[in-house]
């Protein structure tokens, strides 16, 4: 069996029937079909069976249409052969409880069956690093699972995991492939599992005015004063700010300002790569970033250099921590890490130099030790790098409130595309937009202390 096009041609069936298509869109491969409005109340419900010959499911959407509710076919699978079952997922929706509840009752004459009735189904995996097949697959959105007859929160939420479940501990977690081992009981199918999508309170969002489509023509300042408020409402409220970080922060000349925002205590994780640990360390050894020096933009005689002879330095003393101890490392962004007590997790790639002794060469060690640290994070600020905002976006759920920041407009729409919906964008230099944000914390906190 093979998702295709619910109203084309399908063996179960020569013709969609007439009924399923006046008034609703049109689909392709993998498309949810949708009657809107969005409801305020939904539950999905599941059909087996030849649904699609029978005239079970247009008869079902009628139903929900006729009285007052919403559908979202969120899955369709068409039998091939004449003895095929077809299988749909449907999410049924309505303005309250009541009414949601007089639709289910409606379609369950038709075999609608919701998947919130049944405890999740449970498969063991049988090859280590692997999922069986038909396993269910993790949004970045709140889910939990039935197990007898008892809802369960997943913990470790996170998008293109599986779901695994320990009976005994009656825990449900998120794990990646690579965690996988062989007798792990995972999720299969959609039976026993519900999602909860993020809520927006009504009245406008913080960041509304820039939720639009990627664009560089968003007011810039208003959208700064937002960010700068955001940090001020996190540290007040004692939550967890991740900066993730790319190089140009410091090949800029910006260092300054995201070490201000650490010696201020909005920093309380930084994510970054080998590239930006040792430019900030060429800087504050060198006073340059690629060989330039960044206070008169002129290029270091065997400035070529530097970079490399930083690495080295700090690889002699034992690492960066110690060089700050060792009084050779006396200013930048991972001095003020180290000083302040900011969490550090520097994940390395196949072209780095050197590279710092604190780098985690191995990604799959740095993706367990990322997800790890991210358990507190409620609000992250991403900045001028494409590959780590990408990374972090797929390991953090859905309710972590995301700023990226970058000149590259095809950064956001990556982030969009790959479903870190709750992700903002503001496309601008990484410069001016910290110069920027330092002056509005400033004025926002007037009387804080460098």
């Amino acid at each position: 069996m093979s998702a295709i096009d619910p109203f084309a041609a399908r063996s179960d069936s020569a013709s969609v029937p007439p009924e399923v298509a006046p008034g609703r869109p049109s689909t392709t491969a993998g498309e949810p079909v949708s009657h809107s409005p969005p409801a305020c109340c939904v539950e999905d419900v599941e059909l087996r069976g030849h649904i699609i010959d029978s005239l079970i499911l247009p008869k079902i959407l009628d139903c929900i249409t006729r009285d007052g509710g919403t559908f979202r076919i969120k899955e369709i699978t068409i039998g091939q052969a004449p003895a095929d079952p077809s299988q749909a997922l449907i999410e049924v929706g309505a303005a309250d409880d009541e009414v949601l509840a007089r639709i289910l009752g409606q379609i369950a004459n038709h075999g609608a069956v919701p998947t919130a009735a049944q405890d999740c189904r449970l498969v063991a995996a049988d090859v280590p690093g692997a999922f069986p097949e038909g396993f269910y697959s993790t949004t970045n959105q709140r889910t939990e699972v039935r197990l007898g007859g008892h809802w369960l929160p997943v913990r470790e939420q996170a998008m293109d995991s599986a779901i695994l479940v320990e009976r005994e501990r009656r825990v449900a977690r998120c794990v990646r492939l690579n965690q996988v081992r062989q007798g792990d009981p995972l999720v299969v199918e959609h039976a026993g599992v519900r999602v909860f999508p993020e809520e927006h309170a009504r009245g406008p969002h913080p960041f509304e005015f820039m939720g639009s489509s990627v664009s560089t023509e968003k007011p810039k300042g208003v959208a700064i004063r937002r960010v700068a408020e955001e940090l001020v409402r996190n540290r007040a409220a004692g939550g967890n700010t991740l900066v993730v970080a790319g190089p140009a922060v410091v090949h800029t000349d910006s260092g300054q300002f995201l070490s201000q925002l650490i010696r201020q205590g909005y920093v309380d994780l930084l994510f970054a790569g080998n590239a930006l640990a040792t430019h900030d360390i060429e800087q504050a050894l060198f006073g340059t970033s690629l060989g330039v020096y960044l206070d008169r933009g002129s290029q270091a005689e065997t400035g070529h250099a530097h970079h490399l002879r930083a690495i080295n330095r700090i690889r002699r003393l034992g690492g960066i921590r110690r060089a700050v101890e060792l009084g050779v490392l006396t200013a930048g962004i991972m001095y003020e890490c180290i000083r302040h007590g900011t969490d550090v997790v520097l994940a390395g790639s196949i072209r780095d130099d050197g590279p710092l002794p604190e780098v985690v060469t191995d990604t799959v060690q740095a993706q367990v030790l990322m997800r790890d640290k991210l358990q507190t994070v409620t609000f992250c600020l991403m900045m001028a790098t494409t590959l780590h905002s990408v990374a972090v976006a797929n390991l953090l759920p859905a309710w972590v409130k995301v700023v990226c920041v970058d000149i590259n407009p095809s950064t956001a729409i990556k982030l969009a595309d790959r479903g870190s919906f709750q992700t903002v964008a503001l496309v601008t230099d990484v410069a001016p937009f910290l110069r920027a944000l330092s002056e509005e914390l400033a004025a926002l906190t007037p009387g804080q202390a460098e």
